[in-house]
């Protein structure tokens, strides 16, 4: 038997993926997603929530730990290579009898001495495991993942992921990262001004409301989905998230009715989308294939209400739910279950049956 567990550590959020194999063959899927916010938690007690994760699921001896990474831009670390040199220290310290792989941006997984030497190499290389997995599937295609506070586009040519961008500098430039996600964004990065009753009304630069507000009122989002900080501290019932919209326009519940609120929300979820919208077409100007005729995957959070509907307006016809394919379980944590893949694969080879169908 083979097993495997792929982290993918956030500046929000941790995934943890685990697979473990015989004969080739997949026997058992875990996954969690803990929310980790490290610049209020601190990155000291990064080691820690790791170690809670992983003996949630009871899990002792693996084969390889294989992890990818974003936390490194978090504002708890005064530069990328800190905090990739950080979180690679801190997961060897954490498991120091379990042998250690880190994915870097050429979808190569290397040793920890490597990567601290090439900080920059393995920063934020958390997309192309997703992509990597896309391509098990179309030689040719895309996949947008939108998780709580990004949107990332990998485009699939040949059966090779043919991203542009290699960090997120190049990938904001180039539309394949759009810093827009289901949960955490600032409303007012998503849109300067908002309708109410015959008015345009530009909107409070403060942080009052985010995008889990706009999601959980329109119905897109559960309760249960919200799972991140509020801005405002308070829970999240509708009434709650309805009183942070309403202060983006410096107002509050005695002045606007539900309807003021449900309009704005609506105007908000529409420039959100034209925000991925954006990348789609920015992106697809870097190819010289149509990359509007292969088949577009979405996953993460928002892959039905955000991802799916810019494909749609960006000119995609073929679009298709990635957990459709994989599993509601691996869905949920694209990247690190990929990237537990792609370790069980370093070791035995291809695995049959990781695929649905």
């Amino acid at each position: 038997m083979v097993s495997v567990v792929g982290w993918d550590i956030g500046g929000a959020n941790i995934k943890l993926a685990y697979l473990s194999t015989y004969d080739n063959m997949i026997e058992d899927i875990k996954v969690t997603i803990k929310y980790f916010p490290i610049w209020k938690k601190g990155k000291e007690k990064l080691g820690s929530a790791l170690k809670s994760i992983l003996s949630k699921h009871e899990i002792s001896d693996v084969d390889l730990m294989v992890i990818t990474m974003t936390a490194e831009l978090s504002d708890v670390y005064f530069s990328k290579s800190e905090g990739v040199n950080h979180i690679i220290s801190t997961v060897e310290e954490t498991f120091p009898n379990t042998q250690i792989k880190v994915l870097d941006v050429d979808g190569n997984l290397i040793r920890p001495v490597e990567a601290k030497r090439n900080p920059l190499r393995v920063a934020a290389a958390n997309w192309y495991a997703t992509g990597w997995i896309a391509s098990k599937l179309s030689d040719d295609c895309l996949v947008v993942d939108v998780g709580s506070t990004t949107t990332s586009i990998i485009p699939v040519i040949n059966g090779r992921v043919a991203a542009k961008g290699k960090n997120d500098l190049e990938k904001l430039i180039v539309g394949e990262l759009v810093y827009t996600g289901a949960l955490r964004t600032n409303i007012a990065a998503i849109t300067q001004s908002v309708p109410y009753k015959d008015n345009i009304v530009h909107v409070s630069s403060e942080y009052f409301a985010q995008s889990g507000d706009v999601h959980l009122l329109l119905g897109n989002i559960s309760k249960g989905d919200y799972t991140v900080d509020t801005p405002d501290g308070r829970g999240v019932s509708i009434d709650e998230a309805a009183a942070r919209i309403a202060r983006l326009i410096c107002a509050d519940l005695d002045m606007l009715s539900m309807e003021d609120i449900l309009q704005i929300a609506k105007h908000v979820y529409s420039c959100q989308i034209n925000q991925i919208v954006n990348g789609l077409n920015k992106l697809v100007k870097n190819f010289d294939s149509d990359l509007r005729s292969f088949p577009a995957y979405t996953t993460g959070l928002g892959s039905d209400f955000l991802a799916k509907p810019a494909l749609q307006k960006a000119g995609f016809k073929d679009i298709r739910k990635l957990s459709d394919y994989i599993g509601e379980l691996p869905a949920k944590a694209t990247p690190a279950y990929a990237l537990a893949l792609m370790g069980v694969e370093s070791i035995v080879g291809e695995v049959e049956n990781w695929r649905l169908f």
